[in-house]
């Protein structure tokens, strides 16, 4: 029996949606302006990374030919020789918004058709209805931030307050999200975990997405960094998707990272957390060895959209690209007979945007594995093709929303 590995590179968009701009974001291109900016010496950085955008494997599997298809135009540095050696092609969000749970809950098979709720970009930005019960509730004298904000800048500017009041650093952005930073030691990961339960209730009601503990260590705004801790308190899809179906076939669901925070831990029987890319890339090869028949490897590489996409770090993107490329032969090298390999990503995230938000692109989906014959599979109506693509390859049945391209 096959089994298949997807992993989601999160915020890796290809440009071209449709729909760019009701989103505000017309013209954005994740992969296209990195490579732009790369081939003019604009994403070199000492110490880091110099030159064209070098991702000779992605390459060859389909990227480049990927985001042609979606934008009509070529990427610098994507140059591979001759027809590209996996399945590749791209597809398009129907979604209502460009976030997180909407992007992966597609790619499982659900789109998000209903409207999340969102907090103004105001200071205050959460409403005292939300936040006094929360206090009253959780015995808090009050909270700082109350704002939208990045999160390693919030920390480093009330990280130090936070230290000596005791009160926890509540923010948001322009995703559905309300996120709660603390001090793991003098706050406690224990505390702070109960409060963003405690908070997840009382968002309910305004229809948010996400409730996110973000723990920190350190002395002083100079060395506030935030730990592996994170944990995601999201609502439930709104119906089964892919992995309570394969749950259901009998099947083992594997996520890395924060996948199973993100389906509020429904569908996913093991979860392998790491810190940063290259310790997800471990776990994923750990995941590849313990998958057995039937199984799904579902991973999430959360730095290309924390670290660089929404900091607007064009050489962090690059280099990190380039890295996990380099990387990609080992995951490559672990496939059996009968196991697919998927890449894609869950939406844009473009460093050279304006802003900090998400951007609303396509995606590229690009498959191999042995007995994999490169093929184009065109322009996807719906990140929900992925996920019964899937579906197909491990032999359960379809579901309403997608179509495979297997």
């Amino acid at each position: 029996m096959p089994r298949a590995f997807l992993c989601v590179l999160d915020s890796f968009g290809i440009g071209g949606a449709a729909d760019a701009a009701a989103f505000g974001d017309a013209g954005s291109d994740t992969l296209g302006h990195i490579a732009e900016c790369c081939a003019r010496s604009e994403g070199d950085r000492d110490g880091l990374r110099s030159g064209p955008l070098s991702v000779p494997n992605m390459d060859r599997l389909g990227l480049g030919a990927a985001a042609r298809l979606s934008t009509g135009k070529n990427v610098p540095g994507l140059d591979h020789a001759g027809a590209p050696e996996g399945l590749w092609g791209y597809a398009a969000e129907v979604s209502n918004g460009k976030d997180t749970p909407s992007g992966h809950w597609e790619i499982a098979g659900v789109p998000v058709r209903f409207d999340w709720g969102y907090f103004p970009n105001t200071i205050p930005t959460f409403p005292a209805d939300l936040i006094d019960p929360i206090c009253a509730a959780a015995e808090l004298d009050g909270v700082l931030g109350n704002k939208h904000a990045s999160g390693t800048e919030i920390i480093a500017e009330l990280g130090e307050e936070h230290v000596r009041t005791g009160k926890p650093i509540f923010y948001t952005s322009a995703d559905s999200v309300i996120q709660i930073a603390a001090h793991e030691e003098h706050f406690g990961l224990d505390r702070l975990l109960k409060l963003c339960e405690t908070t997840r209730e009382f968002a309910d009601p305004y229809n948010i997405g996400r409730v996110i503990a973000r723990p920190f260590l350190g002395d002083s705004a100079q060395t506030f960094e935030r730990t592996p801790n994170r944990r995601d308190y999201s609502v439930l899809p709104p119906e089964p998707t892919l992995l309570d179906r394969l749950s259901e076939a009998g099947r083992t669901v594997i996520g890395v990272g924060k996948i199973s925070d993100i389906f509020a831990h429904q569908g996913v029987a093991k979860v392998l957390k790491g810190a940063g890319n290259d310790q997800l890339f471990d776990r994923t090869l750990e995941a590849m060895e313990m998958a057995e028949d039937g199984d799904l490897v579902f991973s999430n590489f959360i730095d290309f959209d924390s670290l660089y996409g929404h900091r607007r770090d064009v050489p962090g993107y690059a280099a990190a690209l380039e890295h996990f490329d380099g990387r990609l032969p080992e995951m490559i090298s672990r496939l059996k007979d009968g196991d697919l390999l998927l890449l894609t990503a869950d939406h844009g995230c473009d460093p050279t945007w304006a802003g900090t938000d998400h951007t609303r692109e396509h995606v590229p989906v690009i498959a191999t594995g042995p007995g994999v014959t490169g093929r184009g599979i065109g322009g996807r109506k719906t990140y929900a093709d992925i996920g019964e693509s899937i579906a197909d390859h491990l032999g359960i049945a379809q579901g309403p929303h997608g179509s495979s391209f297997l």
